[in-house]
């Protein structure tokens, strides 16, 4: 079940951006792994960002994004990735990014942002991120029902629908553009967006401190195949040497992060077994 929504901060106009703003602001709180940054409504990107509508609908940008992911891996990995990897690679952090700036607000508060391919930017600096908030989608009780921008839909189960569209007409432009690079078909691209969607939820309640609910969110958000999603969260249990249960899942689509480290296979990658997993789990890996 979803909290219930945040309310304004003190003294703010209560709007449809101020509201996202405030549970933006409350996601960077708990994300330790990405600096989420508000910019303001029809704002440029400016210098030092990338916006996804540039790498999806300007070639050069684009070309100019993967040649900095492929610097940043032969830099940290000392290793020269297959331009195929390197493009896998940068796609799976502009989904993940989607994923997690359109399905934060629909856990923290039950609101789906609407998201435009140029209200995401993508830092110069691996891990920054911004958004420009705007309208959004909701359930009947929740306080911003009936203010400019917001849409409302009649109960939990629409909403869910509404966050699965959102994330497909967002990223929609960008396996198109960055599709060709990867050298997959469709049905990989959009196994990728449903493992970014499943993980970014997940993440997102285990770093507040609530896998559990996370798990139930993600699983009801993707309790099978739903068009244009390949499959289900598919979430199941690993039990460890102490009796204690490990949520996992295996991943649909490869990052193909084992093509760079061969050891280090993600662990939801279908390479690594449950018993690398529960070593991972239990805190024995390295």
């Amino acid at each position: 079940m979803l909290l219930a929504p945040a309310p304004a901060p003190a003294g703010a106009a209560l709007s449809c951006s101020t509201l996202l703003t405030a549970s933006y602001r409350r996601l960077a709180t708990h994300v330790t792994t990405r600096h989420i940054e508000v910019a303001p409504p029809c704002s440029p990107a400016g210098r030092g960002w990338t916006s996804g509508a540039e790498l999806a609908y300007q070639p050069a940008l684009l070309e100019a994004f993967l040649a900095a992911e492929a610097e940043r891996i032969e830099e940290r990995y000392a290793h020269a990735a297959r331009p195929d990897v390197v493009a896998s690679r940068a796609l799976h952090t502009c989904l993940w990014a989607a994923c997690l700036l359109i399905s934060g607000p629909w856990y923290l508060d039950g609101r789906v942002p609407l998201l435009r391919p140029e209200d995401v930017r993508f830092g110069h600096r691996p891990g920054d991120l911004a958004v420009v908030p705007g309208g959004f989608v909701c359930l009947p009780e929740d306080p911003a029902a009936g203010l400019p921008g917001v849409r409302v839909v009649p109960d939990q189960q629409s909403l869910d629908h509404e966050l699965r569209e959102a994330v497909a007409s967002h990223v929609r432009p960008l396996l198109a553009a960055m599709g060709p690079h990867l050298r997959r078909g469709p049905r990989a691209l959009w196994g990728m967006v449903g493992d970014d969607l499943v993980s970014a939820v997940w993440y997102a309640g285990r770093e507040m401190g609530e896998e559990e609910r996370a798990v139930a969110a993600a699983s009801r958000l993707l309790p099978g195949p739903i068009a244009p999603y390949l499959g289900g969260a598919d979430v199941r249990r690993l039990t460890g040497r102490d009796g204690r249960s490990h949520p996992t899942r295996t991943r649909m689509s490869c990052c193909l992060f084992y093509t760079i480290r061969s050891d280090q296979a993600c662990g939801t990658c279908p390479r690594t077994c449950d018993a690398e997993r529960l070593r991972r789990l239990e805190g024995d890996a390295p």
